[in-house]
């Protein structure tokens, strides 16, 4: 009998509640199996919608959830008891469950019947996608507590989901990506028996309901590899460090989202086969297949994706499960000596980078000293390098860039998705009318008890789920445990790396000019990067940092999470010749302004402003009218040709020849 197919989802969340619930619905309906629960970056990192750093955010990158009600709105009309939901969420993953665990019983469904996973792997999130909220430790202690909840009251759900594929999104090679993902389960897994919540007997579960959410790549051959050494590597850890005999137990179980990092926005129709060879990279081998795959769209790097782009992507995979003959055969690399070697070649590598992870203290360490954030820092800045000097063939990009006009471009304005501008504000006004129909009291006092528990070795999965009932919100959740466990920022990675070894003359030109430019002004040029509101994708904040830095710049770069305000005052401390922001929350038409307003008051509104980011021509062409210098986009994959127009900027603004 042919193998069932894998479970089918797309990634999907905008705007309120009740419109993502619609929008499932319809998705459900044309055959997806499960469902991705993308949350906004304000649920995502603990601010209610009317927070300050929220204002920009609300709704755009997915659904804000900041209290019951609207989790009850969310899986309206869904039963939770045979849905399979994955939610991406992290540092607030514990809240999110609570919610979702709640909504389910008021549906009248046991907790026990629940299944699904949260994401809830939050060492990445200091590596790549940037919403944490507390220090490693305490979230780390977070994520013990779901974890030994959840394997006695919802056996079926997995409760940590470690993610490999922002690793890769962030510039992982597959041997850091396979190191630094299992690194990390260790950290958990270590915590948790030590933590001595689980009695020994039942550890072989804590293991057996751990699963991974995996990167693919385009190069297919090397991702099927890789695929194939995930599950080496695991069953060797699982059997070895923590003595699970239960070979099901064992299995290395992992859901997909193909690469985003390789979609470009120029011919952005190229993305769709870029996206099939990728989902074949953990599909073709039986042995090593996903369990859930979900596809990005093809114009993702352009906007957010429309319900057509999403219902393109899902029947990507309906034709490869239904309509190919792949599901009817037994595993067809088994015996190939190329994937062999390969492989071996793979785990080699990926042991000796976590022996060196381990020698250091292990993952939570390794990130506390900024030693995996730089190397990815380091690996991607190699892979852009590659790109620009032609080493890297990306097509349509730095090779074959002839092109016809394209008819799914032809009108930008409608290629994507636009988000709804009265999100925000009717999230706002839905939190505040929340909180006002809520018993106060009962609010205070399950929070005082959060508090209290939080500062004890008790496990915070009952107080949370009190928090709920008693109607408190994301941001209260979240303040109460700032307040005891504190905040944190993470290492940036951009120091003591550089890319100049592999610009070559271009870059040494733009370095000369820069030397020229500062010169004529009595100084040293100063470029401010800046991260404004949510936003915790900083790769390519990153990325022009080191490049401009590698230029001759003096770089000022405070990581992710900076009000308008905070990212002014720091341009007016350090006395800089230029500011670019890095938006790719599609909040820039709300930050943007807000930044030109606070750079007026404070005195500086002549510093020249540049933006990069996911934006939209039109929104490009309103900045520059509005006064922005320059904006660039993923098309701009020239860094070193950033620098020299930054240097332009800087040279018209001082009245420079």
């Amino acid at each position: 009998m042919p193998d069932k197919p894998w479970v089918m989802r797309t990634y999907a969340g905008h705007s309120s509640a009740a419109e993502s619930n619609a929008l499932y619905r319809r998705n459900l309906a044309k055959g997806q199996t499960g469902l991705s629960v993308a949350f906004d970056l304000p649920t995502q990192t603990g601010y209610d919608p009317d927070h300050e750093l929220s204002r920009g955010e609300v709704g755009k990158v997915g659904v804000p959830i900041p209290h019951l009600g609207a989790m009850r709105r969310l899986f309206q009309d869904i039963p939770l008891d045979t849905m399979n939901t994955s939610m991406t969420i992290n540092a607030t993953a514990m809240w999110l469950l609570a919610m979702y665990q709640v909504a389910a019983e008021e549906q009248g469904v046991d907790p026990a019947l629940l299944s699904g996973t949260t994401q809830n792997d939050i060492i990445k999130e200091y590596l790549s996608r940037g919403t944490y909220v507390f220090g490693p430790a305490p979230s780390l202690r977070l994520t013990t507590d779901m974890i030994a909840y959840t394997v006695s009251t919802i056996p079926k759900w997995n409760p940590l989901n470690i993610c490999s594929y922002h690793l890769q999104e962030a510039g992982a090679t597959p041997t850091q990506e396979l190191a630094y993902a299992l690194s990390t389960a260790i950290a958990v897994l270590d915590s948790v028996r030590d933590s001595g919540q689980v009695p020994q007997e039942e550890f072989e579960k804590v293991v057996g309901r751990i699963s991974f959410f995996v990167n693919a790549g385009v190069r297919f051959v090397e991702e099927t590899c890789k695929m194939r050494a995930f599950g080496r590597l695991w069953e060797e850890i699982t059997r070895e460090r923590y003595g699970v005999q239960d070979p099901k137990m064992r299995r290395f179980r992992y859901g997909v989202q193909v690469n985003s990092l390789g979609l470009t926005e120029a011919q952005p129709e190229n993305n769709v086969q870029r996206i099939v060879l990728e989902m074949l990279g953990v599909t073709l081998s039986k042995d090593a297949r996903a369990r859930a795959v979900q596809l990005p769209a093809w114009n993702e790097a352009l906007g957010l994706p429309r319900p057509w782009d999403q219902q393109w992507s899902l029947r990507l995979q309906q034709v490869l499960a239904f309509e190919s003959d792949l599901l009817e055969y037994d595993d067809i690399f088994e015996g190939s000596v190329v994937i062999e070697a390969k492989v071996a070649e793979l785990c080699e590598g990926a042991k000796a980078e976590m022996d060196r992870v381990q020698a250091m203290g292990g993952a939570v360490a390794a990130v506390e000293s900024g030693y995996m954030k730089q190397a990815l820092v380091g690996s991607h800045s190699e892979r852009r390098a590659k790109i620009e000097a032609g080493d890297l063939l990306v097509v349509g990009v730095n090779s074959y860039v002839e092109t016809e006009p394209s008819p799914l471009t032809a009108d930008l304005d409608t290629a994507i998705m636009t988000a709804d501008p009265q999100a925000e504000a009717n999230a706002i006004a839905d939190v505040q009318q929340w909180r006002e129909q809520r018993d106060q009291g009962a609010v205070d006092e399950a929070l005082a008890r959060l508090q209290s528990e939080a500062k004890t070795d008790a496990n915070l999965m009952e107080a949370t789920l009190a928090a709920v009932r008693a109607g408190a919100t994301v941001g209260e959740w979240a303040g109460a445990l700032r307040e005891v466990f504190g905040e944190y920022r993470a290492p940036t990675g951009v120091s003591g790396v550089s890319a100049a070894a592999e610009a070559g003359a271009e870059l040494t030109a733009v370095r000369e000019r820069v030397q020229q430019t500062g010169d004529e002004l009595g100084t040293r040029l100063r470029f401010l990067v800046g991260k404004p509101g949510l936003d915790g994708h900083s790769n390519g904040a990153e990325q022009i940092a080191v490049r401009a830095r590698d230029a001759g710049f003096e770089v000022v770069y405070q990581g992710i999470r900076l009000t308008p305000a905070q990212i002014v005052a720091a341009a007016v401390a350090e006395d800089v010749h230029c500011i670019g922001l890095s938006i790719l929350s599609g909040s820039h038409m709300e930050l943007v302004p807000d930044v030109q307003a606070a750079m007026a008051e404070a005195g500086i509104g002549d510093v020249p402003l540049i933006v990069g980011g996911i934006i939209p021509e039109s929104d490009a062409r309103r900045l520059e009218a509005s006064g922005v210098a320059a904006v660039f986009t993923p098309k701009d994959f020239g860094m070193t040709a950033i620098m020299d127009r930054i240097v332009d900027e800087i040279r018209a603004a001082n009245d420079l020849a």
